[in-house]
């Protein structure tokens, strides 16, 4: 693994390797203080082949605010390493400019005040621009490529079953997909949906359990620029634990390495000169992974929402982070030459939505498949004057209107809501509107639990979930974000081991120590039990925003962190 120093030793060699022009292009783009659509697009093409890569968009079809994370805490080896760098911190590591376009896209720093200036990003109709414009220069020598948790995040994602999203990105036309949210609409839904696609969905990790045999197609090689493109799919590989088995009984999941080096394997066979693993592992996963495994050019990560605007070699592979919800899109060019990756010029480009333009077909498209849920998608719950966000290692504000509103609605406790990663911002000043709540909690299993824990139960969950974030042994974590606990207080060790990272923890609203022996009212959302009964979650926070109509949130110092 890396060290800082060797990190930044090892970029300034893939701008050797890349040739003149990659190292500093960032910074020098993020010096501007007014951007165009030039500045954010033109390129210097460079070899036979253009990779285009999103991913982790989570159904949001129109521009977004999403604020990356201030807490963003490696465990083991990587911690210190990118994507573990935030803030003032990786705004030096990358050379950007404090206040600038750049810096509001890649971190929290001042994100309110600079959201007001930069306005919103994403939107499908900008990445069709920017998608036709790399199409147009590239001609048959690009290809896109989707990291899945495509079809699931949003209102019209799921009054659709993601049908929407399916919509649209046929529209965008991609080469490839993988998944993951993708299945919480269950086997037969996403079988409908996988047979009627028009390009490949990926996922050699995924097996018939019944059978033993893989469920879906592994890998598709194309051919681009007279190269042969190998592309092997990685859907989530922790699916089955992370979300509802019973959803999918008879598919499984796992890493699979074994399987990858047979893909890799029988790829080259058929003539590869390139190998590109669409992965949704999670970047850390991927990051060991390539470490471990060799053949593999270029890793096009997701799941874990990092956005990276440099590449992190690792060995010979190229680790490529191209965050989520829409924000961010890459343009990779490789130089491949005698079956071998040669060299390669790399931009993360930020989809800042007030200086792309929206491409007028995908504009039609996206307003016709909104039209049916405008009004309610508008109807307006609360005024917010707290910023609400998702992301963070261990809180974030939406999370805690939801904890609040659990605590109050259904008479708990303690409120626990899941550290899922995807989810939109709302800024102070603005109204909480249908369409915002449901971009933190439109899913399928929404029921809002009610019941009794003890003081050992919780700690064991706590426990659980801080190993699945922090285990040292990346194959081991799943990639999601502390779960969220509203009315108790607790210590987390996050470099400690299984069972002893959780301490001191304490009810709020006594300040007494929670006692292992003790039961507590708890409520709750998003359980994978497949019995569980309860009001869906939005409906439990639209209730909450009718009695507390503006939205104020304490700074939430409930959790610490040991030393």
């Amino acid at each position: 693994m890396f060290s800082r120093r060797e990190f930044l030793m090892a970029t300034a060699a893939l701008g050797a390797i890349a040739g003149p022009g990659l190292v500093g292009k960032w910074s020098r783009a993020a010096a501007q203080q007014v951007l165009s659509e030039n500045d954010l697009l033109d390129f210097d093409s460079f070899g036979n082949v253009t990779l285009v890569h999103i991913t982790d968009i989570h159904g949001q079809l129109m521009p977004v605010h999403f604020r990356e994370p201030s807490v963003n805490l490696g465990a083991g080896d990587v911690a210190g390493l990118p994507p573990h760098v935030t803030g003032a911190d990786f705004l030096k590591l990358y050379d950007i400019a404090p206040g600038t376009p750049h810096a509001y896209a890649l971190t929290a720093e001042d994100f309110s005040s600079l959201a007001k200036s930069y306005g919103k990003m994403g939107g499908l109709d900008r990445i069709a621009t920017i998608v036709k414009r790399i199409r147009a220069e590239r001609g048959d020598n690009m290809l896109l490529l989707d990291g899945g948790d495509t079809w699931q995040g949003s209102y019209t994602s799921l009054m659709t079953k993601g049908q929407d999203m399916v919509d649209a990105m046929n529209a965008l036309a991609p080469d490839a997909m993988t998944g993951h949210w993708e299945f919480t609409y269950g086997a037969d839904r996403v079988k409908e949906i996988v047979d009627s696609l028009p390009f490949a969905f990926l996922g050699g990790n995924i097996y018939d359990a019944e059978w033993n045999e893989p469920a879906f197609e592994a890998y598709k090689i194309f051919e681009k620029g007279g190269v042969k493109v190998g592309v092997i799919g990685q859907a989530f590989p922790y699916t089955p634990i992370a979300n509802p088995r019973w959803m999918f009984p008879n598919w499984s999941f796992g890493i699979r390495e074994e399987d990858i080096v047979a893909n890799i394997e029988a790829a080259r066979e058929e003539g590869a000169d390139v190998i590109v693993l669409l992965s949704h592992n999670g970047f850390d996963v991927d990051r060991a992974l390539a470490s471990r495994v060799e053949g593999i050019d270029v890793i096009l990560t997701g799941h874990t929402h990092d956005a990276l605007p440099e590449p992190v070699l690792v060995g010979k592979t190229l680790l490529i982070a191209s965050g989520s919800h829409g924000k961010f899109v890459t343009r990779l060019d490789l130089d491949v030459q005698g079956g071998e990756m040669k060299g390669f010029r790399h931009r993360l480009i930020p989809v800042f939505s007030d200086v792309i333009t929206p491409d007028a077909d995908m504009a039609k498209l996206i307003g016709d498949l909104r039209a049916p849920y405008e009004q309610e998608l508008k109807r307006e719950l609360a005024t917010t004057e707290s910023l609400l966000f998702r992301r963070g290692n261990f809180n974030g504000t939406f999370d805690d209107l939801i904890c609040q509103a659990l605590i109050d609605v259904r008479e708990a406790d303690i409120a626990l809501s899941p550290g899922f990663r995807w989810g939109t911002s709302v800024l102070p000043g603005e109204k909480i509107t249908v369409e915002d709540l449901h971009n933190a909690c439109a899913m399928t299993y929404p029921a809002a639990y009610r019941s009794t824990m003890s003081g050992q139960a919780l700690k064991d969950i706590l426990e659980d979930v801080a190993d699945n974030l922090f285990n040292k042994d990346p194959y081991y974590q799943q990639g999601g974000d502390m779960v969220r606990v509203g009315g108790m207080g607790y210590t987390i060790d996050p470099q400690g081991d299984m069972g002893g990272r959780i301490s001191e923890m304490t009810l709020l609203k006594t300040g007494e120590a929670i006692d292992p022996g003790k039961d507590y009212v708890v409520a709750g959302w998003a359980s994978i039990n497949e019995a569980t009964e309860g009001p869906a979650i939005w409906d439990v926070v639209e209730d909450y925003l009718a009695k507390n109509p503006v939205v104020k949130l304490e700074p939430n110092r409930s959790v610490k962190l040991a030393g």
